[in-house]
This record gives C-alpha cells, structure tokens and sequence, in this order.
C-alpha cells in the first residue's frame, strides 16, 4: 500500500548554470586559473555525444550536478544494471523524485542536463492506492463540472499551501445514501471505500492472534495482542527496538499494510503488509532489507503516511506541514476514497435536495454529460506517478493544475516502448496508449462505484473491437486459454508490493523483435519463459510478418537511441515532435530532445512547441530549454500560461530573476513550500535559493536534505556546489569525496572531484580521481580531456597526449580535443 508519492517535478530541480549550454557535461580543468570554480562560459554544441559535447569550458562545479534527466522517481534509483548504493529507491513517483547518477551500463554519452529530482526510482516505496489491482478509478453520476479556464490558478494566489478549514463544502459519505442508495451499495464495500480505515478489533485480530514472529530481512518481528491492544514488535527510528499499536490499516486485498502513529504529528506506514488469503505477515520490499539510517525504512521520512500515502487513501487532505516546527498537521475528512473524492464538493447539493429534491433532480438532468476528461484527470489524481504542485486537488479541476506526470523520456521507470518497468500506476501509461487517442476513459472498462470491470474476460475488450477482431485468429491461441486473453498480450501485468499484480494500461503490442535489440520485454516470453527471445522472433514473423513493421516499432528505436545520447538520431527525433499525434508522446519526444536544446537546428523548433495546445508539450518545452543561453526571451510568456504545471515549469527556468510576488513566482514558491518536507524538495529549495544569490539558505536547505537522507550522492555533491560557491574550496572537495563513496560505480563523482582538487590547485589529487573516472568509464571524453590537462600539470606529456587522443577517439567532433 505504500509507496512513495512522486516528488519533485522532474524538470524543476536542475543544477544552477549561468549562462550554460545544455548538458551533463561539465566544466573543465582551470587550466592555469587558481581559486574556486567559476560559473563556466557555454560554447557551442554539436550533434554528437549530447552530454560531453554540450560542455562548457572553465571549472565549474555547478555542472557537474547530475544534470541528467530523472533517472527514477522518488528516492534512490534501482534501474536494470544496478542499484544505487541500494539505498531507497523512489517509486511513486512516483510520484517523486532525485536527481541520480547513471546506471552502470547506459551509454556514456546519454549524461544529460536535467537533474529531475522528481520521480527517480530509487527510493522505492510501494503504495497500493486503492487495493484494487486494475481500478481506475472511474467517476460516474453527478460529476464535478470543469471550472472555466479563466479561473485556473485560483489556489496559488498564496505562497503558503491553503488549510483545511474550510471543509464545509463538504457533506461527507454519509449524506449521499439516502438518495443514491444503490450507487452507495455498489461503493461502500469496494477497494477505493477500504482504501483506508480505521483498525477493527474483530476484523483484524487475524493478524495479531495467535501470535506469530516473522524474520524479514535482518529483522526480526513479532505481531500480538497485549491487554488487549493489537501491536507490532520491531525495529523503528534509530535502530531501537519497541512495541508499535497501529490504529489504521491501508487498503483490503491483496494485501494490507498497518499505519502507526509518531512523534510529530507523523504517522508511519509500517513495511510489514499482510496477506489475509495465506494468513502471513511478509515485508513488502521483499529482500531490500531496509536499514534504520536509510530514508526508505519504515520509520523514516520515506515511508510518512502524512506525505506519501494520505492524498490517495483519504478524501480532502490537507498535509499541513510546518516546516519551522517540522511537525504535521494533518487534517483530513474521512479515511478512504469517499465520493467527495471523485464527485467533489457536494454539501450544498445535499442541501438543496433536501429542501427541494425535485428540482435538484432537473437541474441535474438538464446538464447533461460532464466532459470525459473530468474523469480522467479524477481517477489519474491517484492512479498516476507524479508530482503534487499544490496538494489541494479537487474533482473537477484539470490533473496539470496539480500534478506533473512522470513520462517515459529519460526515466527507466518506463521502457523505450511505453511499457511500464517501475511502479508508475496507469494514468500516464493510458495517455499514451491508442485507447486514449480513440476517446476510450475510465468508466468504459471500469464500473465507477464497484471499481471491478464491467465484463469479464474478452467480452470486455469485445464491447469495440467485436467484429474487428476475432480472438482466436488474431492471437493464434484458444480464446478460452491463458494465450487467447486480450490482457494477456495486451496489458502484461507486472507484480509490486511482492503481492500486488497489475495490468500495464498502455495495450502495447508484443514485439519480441526489440527484445533482442533492445531488452524491452515482449508478452510471448513473459508466458512461454522457457523459450528465448530469437524463437519469440521467428513466431511473430510467421505469424504476422511486415504487420510489425509498425511506428510504434520505429519509435521506440528511436528513443533507446536519444535515451543513449546518441546524437545522429536527433534530426529523426525532431520530426517526431512534430508528427506524433498523441501530446504525451510528443512530449516524450521534447524531453529527450532537450539534452540538444542549445544546439542551433534544435532551439527553435523546441521553441515553436511553447504554442503547442496541449499544455504537458508546452510544459516539457520550457523544461527543455532550461540550459540554453539566455532563455527568457522564450519561456517569459508562458508565464500567464493558463496551465498551472506550465507557468511553474517556466517560473522555474527562469527563477534567477523571477518576481516572487507574481502569479507564477507566488505558485513557485508554494510548490516549493508543498516539496520540502521530504529531501528531495529540500534540495530543491536550496538549489533555488543557490541561484538566486543565498549561498547560506541553499546550504541549510542541502543540510536537511542529508540529514533526512544520507546515503543518496547527488545531495552531497549539491553541498560540495553550495559551499564551493562560498567559498568553501575544502569542504567541497570532502563532499564530493563522500559522493564518489556513496555511488562507487558512477563515473560522475570522481570527474566532479578532480574539477574540484583542480580548483584546490592540487593536480595530483585531480590526476587520481579522473583517473577512476575514465576506468569506470572508458569513454567518457571530457574526463580523458580533463585528465590530459591535469597530466600536463604535473609534466607528465606522454601520459597527458595519450589521455587527449583518448577524448579525441571517444568524441572526435570537438574541436578543443
């Protein structure tokens, strides 16, 4: 049940940079400057290797900030090839997210400029939303009407998040039974009803009775009844064993997990879920084995119901988040997805059909049918990997007035095709699939108040494809078996949680052919595992031939390549952008494109999609053009953009000379003030406080962001920047020391570090740590270019033109090599 919420807005946390070109590519050695590093100079970008040729020459630091688009979404990152210091890893990105390091294997050049602190996989949190397995959330009856465009924006007119005191429009559950019996009936046993509720004595000593140890990991714990009081034995802050009584229990099946209360105002959802079908408790990260200092334990920060798990499992919440207290006070209507939740406010309807329930009746008529995009951005509020803006959703309002989705650009949470690989929910999985394109919502497939499907197996896919489609021929296995299954081929399902399986709401086709290109998982090989992706190959050739010659096949090639920082495949992605008809994808597209943003063929046509319709393109251009050189000129207008993600995106890139006191400043400031109770937002708030010019909040901010997680790098090398930029040459080289230990696989941290010892006037310190740079990654050019310049140094000239040929090899289009 509990994952995390996405975090930060992929494109708002970035690594400052005066003045730079797009790019991970970094400064360069000071080459005969002393002193700290200096805000670096852009120069111009080629087509090749996007991160290493977008570098920019003098020291600096600044951009050695992974400036890589999020890696993961949320915490530490596990992405295939390995994890992050193994440390927490995001998910909900799920609803948020870190800047990280590359992961062993990716091509050296796919280092681009973008630290997403938003939706990093690797703080992995698992939350079921809602208990259901496939649920989306489907609205139905009296919806919440869409506010005019004009009123957009409304809730940011402060910089502080509005309270909860004005839950008043609101009648609660309750008050629709009497009118709405059937539909309430439908609802009231249902997963998004169970979707949080208060512990039951008779219900759930199941799990306490009889007594029972379980060893998960190195833990040991044990669950109970002691006078009387249900309690979980464990592990908790600090490493400090004690007796915890939880009072609530987060979703129904297949799985439950149990929420303690804690100090602060907090309340914690513990790692133990339980399995009421086998009758046993089990650890939900499986053999993660989570320690006490980590972010990801359940007793700390990563695992807060306050601000991971309660928007999706209670109806009007309000976090409530003192951040100088450092306490919550959090405030809610009811625990589980109640109407309101879905239907928005509605005392005054209950009102006024009590009063006059006749009229209410015609008056509800006569509106006729909400647009199906109400429903969508509703279910999408919960079942989406994302990033909150405000925290204040209500049914009716657009999803990017709220949220910044998680897309499958640079994020290995999604494979090059769309298919999910992380815990990403469905939302952004179905913007991107045909059946979104076709006008198919929620409530098609989804019964809105049961939340079960509306038909069992074929006959559900049938209700539009019944003459289209003959199952049995079509998928050359019996329509009653397992291989005759729409979903099966379809909607692949993928377990989390250790219990959870859920179907992949993007209905790709199989195509074992980018199996054996590009590792994408095909749905023949998930059934027939013990056959290898060649036989897989030569099936689907008999089968069906030049039909998978398909776009989406082509597509998908195209960004494994952009995804890689392959720079030939720019020209092809650029038409991309302007040929893909669903928003989402473009957008995917524009992402990727933006590692080439400062490129003179590439800024303009990113420049022409800030007119784009649909507001996640205009949203994903800003983002890309971050690091050009002087963006204002592009980006300043969508500041009255009428999307609040867009105006938020813009006011980020342009937050050096932001007004905060303007709209976009003022809904700035709150998103920051939204993020930073947890430390991926803590880091953002000092990276935005760095470049505006206060050196001295942007360390306190980086500070706390250590001090609530520790073991993730990127926080310690944005210290090494904030006290670099102080002056602080010493404790800059010590943090990126601590970098290069945290993440002893990522080519990044060492590079950084021998910038710094370069700084520091120390050659031969900056000639061992580029050195491990380029063994840990070969074909890293800018830091065999570096290491030459660090060797001249020292007078060792055959070592230093060795090292130079070697960053000409790898990147023979720069010209200083």
């Amino acid at each position: 049940m509990v994952r995390a919420r996405a975090r930060l807005p992929c494109g708002l946390l970035q690594a400052p940079v005066a003045g730079a070109a797009s790019s991970r590519g970094a400064g360069d050695l000071p080459c005969g400057t002393r002193g700290k590093l200096r805000h670096a100079r852009a120069h111009a970008v080629r087509w090749r290797s996007s991160s290493r040729t977008q570098d920019l020459h003098d020291g600096d630091l600044a951009h050695r900030l992974h400036r890589r688009r999020h890696l993961l979404r949320g915490g530490a990152l596990d992405v295939p090839g390995r994890r992050l210091a193994r440390r927490p890893r995001s998910r909900n990105g799920g609803r948020f997210r870190a800047v990280l390091p590359r992961p062993r294997g990716q091509h050296p050049a796919a280092r681009r400029a973008a630290p997403e602190l938003e939706a990093v996989n690797r703080f992995k949190l698992w939350l079921i939303v809602t208990g259901s397995v496939t649920v989306l959330a489907a609205l139905g009856g009296s919806l919440t009407w869409r506010a005019p465009e004009e009123k957009q924006g409304k809730a940011a007119e402060s910089p502080v998040a509005t309270k909860p005191d004005d839950a008043r429009s609101y009648a609660g559950s309750g008050a629709c039974r009497a009118c709405h019996a059937s539909q309430f009936e439908a609802w009231k046993g249902s997963h998004h009803a169970l979707a949080e509720r208060p512990i039951d004595p008779e219900r759930d000593r199941p799990l306490f009775d009889p007594e029972r140890k379980v060893q998960h990991g190195s833990i040991s714990s044990t669950a109970r009844v002691r006078e009387g009081r249900f309690e979980l034995e464990t592990v908790g802050a600090g490493g400090v064993r004690g007796a915890f009584q939880p009072e609530r229990v987060i979703g129904v099946a297949p799985l439950e997990q149990v929420v303690t209360p804690a100090p602060g105002g907090r309340w914690q959802a513990m790692s133990l879920g339980y399995d009421r079908k086998k009758n046993e408790w089990f650890d939900v990260f499986g053999t993660e084995d989570r320690k006490p200092h980590e972010w990801g334990f359940w007793a700390n920060r990563g695992l807060t119901w306050n601000s991971m798990c309660a928007s999706c499992h209670t109806t009007y919440l309000r976090k409530g988040y003192d951040i100088a207290a450092d306490v919550y006070r959090t405030e809610w209507l009811e625990l589980g997805v109640g109407c309101e939740a879905c239907h928005g406010p509605r005392r005054e309807h209950v009102e006024e059909a009590e009063r006059n329930p006749e009229a209410v009746k015609r008056k509800t008529e006569s509106r006729g049918k909400p647009h199906p995009d109400v429903m969508l951005d509703a279910c999408g509020s919960c079942h989406a990997r994302r990033v909150e803006l405000t925290g204040a959703f209500t049914a009716g309002e657009r999803f990017l007035d709220h949220y910044r989705p998680v897309l499958p650009d640079e994020s290995p949470v999604y494979h090059p095709d769309g298919q999910v690989h992380d815990e990403n929910f469905e939302y952004v999985s179905f913007l991107l699939s045909r059946m979104h394109g076709e006008g198919v919502r929620c409530g098609n497939c989804h019964d809105p108040h049961t939340a079960k499907l509306r038909l069992e197996g074929n006959a559900l896919c049938l209700q539009c494809h019944q003459g289209k489609i003959d199952p049995g021929p079509h998928s050359r296995h019996d329509p009653a078996g397992t291989g005759g299954q729409c979903v099966n081929c379809h909607m692949p399902q993928t377990t989390y949680m250790q219990r959870h399986p859920r179907r992949d709401h993007g209905f790709t086709i199989p195509d074992p052919l980018l199996t054996r290109e590009l590792g994408i998982p095909n749905a023949c090989n998930r059934c027939h595992a013990d056959r290898s992706a060649d036989w897989a190959v030569e099936a689907a050739d008999r089968f069906f031939g030049k039909r998978l010659e398909r776009s989406t096949r082509e597509r998908a090639r195209l960004l494994a390549q952009a995804r890689r920082g392959a720079g030939a495949v720019v020209p092809e992605l650029l038409k991309l952008t302007a040929r893909e008809k669903s928003p989402a994808w473009r957008a995917v597209a524009i992402g990727l494109a933006g590692a080439w943003a400062s490129h003179p063929l590439v800024r303009p046509i990113l420049s022409t999609h800030l007119q784009d319709p649909e507001p996640i393109v205009r949203a994903g251009a800003a983002r890309a053009l971050e690091h050009v050189v002087d963006p204002r000129e592009d980006v300043k207008p969508l500041l009255q953009d009428a999307s609040r993600l867009v105006r938020i995106e813009a006011a980020w890139v342009l937050r050096r000379e932001l007004g905060l006191e303007t709209r976009a400043g003022l809904e700035l400031f709150q998103f920051l003030e939204q993020v930073s109770d947890q430390p991926q937002g803590a880091l953002q708030r000092g990276m935005f406080l760095l470049d505006r010019g206060d050196s001295g909040g942007a360390e306190a901010w980086i500070r706390k962001a250590i001090a609530w997680d520790p073991t993730t790098a990127p926080f310690r090398q944005a210290l090494a920047l904030a006290l670099d930029a102080r002056g602080d040459a010493k404790g800059a080289v010590a943090e990126l020391t601590e970098a290069a230990k945290l993440a002893p696989l990522d080519a990044e941290y060492p590079f950084a570090l021998g910038l710094a010892h370069a700084a520091a006037d120390d050659a031969r310190e900056a000639v061992k740590a580029l050195e491990r740079a380029v063994e840990l990654d070969p074909r890293f050019a800018r830091a065999w270019y570096n290491l030459g310049l660090a060797r001249s140094r020292l007078g060792l000239d055959p070592q230093a033109i060795e090292a130079l040929r070697r960053a000409q090899a790898e990147d023979p289009d720069a010209p200083e090599y």
